[in-house]
């Protein structure tokens, strides 16, 4: 087995005339919290997109847990957990409802699915909630629900792409709680932010503007290297590098 989660190689997506994602070069551990930082349009959601396996990329290449990003998306898809920044499962469901309905489109055996599903439910603390409508959950306990449910097949690699935005801070410190014991459970976790005091906490970070991945590594490595006190510092620093001081564009999320 790879010691790689991820692995890709220039990959690239352009929409008509527009590059989204230009040439990132990425390669993540087995069993980490990689953080994707960067702001609104910078590329963050295409790229995480592509790895997996909803959009084809232009060029490039990649794997993820081993499967092809260009020739077996669908197998990536049943490898892994996707969580969306935006609420997307079923509102009229209840909490309990919303995971029974997961469990059967992963295909999880009776036993399984109540197995999973009790322990989950324990560890996201939604006891208590099972039977209230997911419509009817605040914020934080939205997102609480969403994690379970994209954990319930029990996948090797996690993608949350901006999970926390619009958020209230103690939600986000317990979402984020939530997000480390998984990872020390062994699962590997791609997550996008523009929070960098959540950044602080991952194991390893990537910067993207304008679509190009500026820098890797630890926040104290970028902290280190720059003799900067702060990780916005370190981005606002890149930023200004690149030439471009003000506005966004050219990525999409």
């Amino acid at each position: 087995m790879s010691r790689w989660a991820i692995r890709c190689d220039e990959l690239t997506k352009r929409f008509g005339d527009r590059t989204a994602v230009d040439r990132v070069s990425l390669a993540i551990p087995r069993g980490t919290i990689f953080g994707f930082l960067g702001p609104n349009g910078s590329g963050k959601s295409t790229t995480i997109r592509m790895l997996c396996g909803v959009l084809t990329p232009t060029s490039g290449s990649g794997e993820v847990l081993g499967y092809d990003l260009l020739t077996e998306a669908e197998e990536i898809k049943q490898h892994i957990g996707y969580m969306s920044q935006k609420f997307s499962l079923y509102e009229e469901l209840t909490a309990e409802e919303n995971l029974s309905f997961y469990a059967r489109i992963y295909g999880l055996s009776l036993e399984r699915a109540r197995r999973r599903k009790e322990e989950l439910i324990a560890l996201a603390g939604l006891a208590g909630r099972e039977k209230q409508r997911a419509g009817s959950l605040s914020g934080g306990w939205k997102q609480r629900l969403a994690l379970a449910c994209a954990l319930l097949h029990e996948p090797e690699l996690l993608i949350l792409d901006e999970p926390t935005a619009g958020v209230d801070p103690v939600s986000r410190r317990i979402f984020w709680d939530l997000i480390r014991e998984f990872a020390r459970r062994g699962v590997t976790v791609l997550v996008s932010t523009h929070y960098m005091d959540e950044a602080e906490t991952c194991d390893q970070i990537g910067f993207i503007f304008f679509g190009k991945l500026l820098v890797t590594g630890t926040p104290g490595e970028l902290k280190a290297r720059t003799g900067l006190p702060s990780l916005d510092d370190v981005f606002i620093q890149l930023v200004n590098a690149q030439g471009h001081f003000s506005g966004q564009g050219g990525g999409q999320g």
